[in-house]
């Protein structure tokens, strides 16, 4: 049977070795820490999953949800954006319900590419943007983020043929996986590239509520002229720890917001009401969980990080994300100090070389694991490298 060169075309799947290791371990018995999913520990707050309850049970939550998502739904998106960066948008016209932003992201170049067309996707990046180039019949061009500048890209240095090709970019900030921030003169620099060169600025902002130090994320939709040119991407699986109830939205123009909801409507039936509703319920009600979810996670980051500085290695504690990003000891490679840490010490962390090229390197940790795991993995690590 043949299949689509698309599919050949996509990169390797990274994690072959190490899941094998861990398979193999786990017949034997060995209780692995596992610093590698992003997927919070934390409980969905009690009163969505009331929510949930009450509206499942309603049968005229059980029929077929509105493509474009609940106008509820999209209006408590759109006060809840007033609130928290100070943009007014239209419901109607300029929000988009997704079944969590890793689909709306997946989607978008299928709506603003032509084959052979070009996108700059962030290297290292989250692996979705490059593979949903690919699968669009678009061809990704790395946009460079180094430790020197930040990890965040320079947009100076990007050459006029590769701007003449690009239709769209993928930026990410607070960033998955470096965990690196920007401020809003970044998002003014983009903007103005973006509509420099005519190329849509996807931005993906959903870790803008996970951050630490005073740090306060904006949105690409706080710059002036920026919804002409950009979308941007929204979810409440991290925020509301409802990584498993799929759910998000996408904000920006009128034109692209359309654009990316034709496409959907082609290919997926929406999101069912009654986790809608459960969604609003998050945006409108009580926000004290979010505050607690970043008290949880800052106390986790203090704790890995000073326990690894203490090692001799070097990392900064993160200002917002889940993640700790690492420099490698040296005389490793992101994939032997992997490979070290399950052997030595039982600790999953992920290889930086899994986001791109340069992340070679480098490693993440993820806080998304209990205390006392957390404290396990740490003692793990102190004693198999002290």
């Amino acid at each position: 049977m043949r299949f689509s060169d698309r599919l050949e075309n996509l990169p390797p799947y990274p994690f072959a070795e190490i899941d094998r290791r861990m398979e193999e371990l786990g017949r034997e018995g060995v209780r692995l820490i596992n610093f590698g999913i992003g997927d919070p520990d934390l409980p969905t707050p009690q009163h969505v999953v009331e929510e949930l309850r009450f509206q499942a049970a309603r049968p005229e939550n059980h029929r077929y949800p509105s493509y474009q998502g609940m106008k509820r739904f999209r209006e408590a998106a759109a006060s809840w954006f007033m609130r928290r960066f100070g943009v007014e948008l239209d419901p109607d016209r300029e929000v988009l319900t997704l079944i969590g932003s890793k689909e709306g992201i997946a989607h978008l170049p299928l709506a603003c590419l032509n084959p052979g067309e070009a996108a700059l996707v962030p290297d290292p990046g989250y692996p979705v943007y490059r593979t949903s180039v690919i699968l669009s019949g678009g061809i990704p061009v790395d946009l460079p983020l180094s430790e020197e500048d930040g990890f965040l890209p320079d947009l100076d240095s990007v050459e006029g043929a590769v701007w003449d090709r690009a239709r769209m970019m993928f930026i990410n900030y607070p960033n998955n996986p470096t965990s690196a921030v920007a401020d809003l003169s970044f998002f003014e620099k983009a903007v103005y590239y973006a509509r420099r060169h005519e190329v849509l600025l996807a931005h993906d902002n959903a870790y803008s509520e996970i951050t630490y130090d005073g740090y306060r994320a904006p949105s690409l939709l706080e710059v002036p002229g920026a919804r002409e040119w950009g979308l941007e991407f929204h979810s409440l699986s991290k925020t509301y720890n409802m990584t498993g109830w799929r759910l998000g939205f996408a904000v920006g123009g009128e034109r692209v917001v359309a654009a990316l909801g034709k496409v959907k409507t082609n290919v997926d039936s929406g999101v069912f009401n009654a986790i809608q509703l459960a969604g609003v319920a998050a945006l409108e009600g009580p926000q004290d969980c979010v505050e607690h979810n970043r008290n949880v996670y800052r106390r986790r980051r203090d704790e890995l990080v000073n326990a690894l500085r203490l090692l001799g290695w070097k990392v900064e504690p993160p200002r917002a994300t889940l993640y700790v990003w690492m420099r490698v000891p040296e005389g490793h490679t992101s994939g032997s100090f992997t490979r070290e840490l399950l052997e030595r010490a039982r600790v999953v962390v992920v290889p930086g070389a899994a986001y791109g090229s340069r992340g070679e390197g480098y490693v993440r940790f993820s806080l998304t694991l209990p205390d006392d795991e957390l404290r396990e993995g740490v003692r793990r690590i102190r004693e198999a490298f002290s």
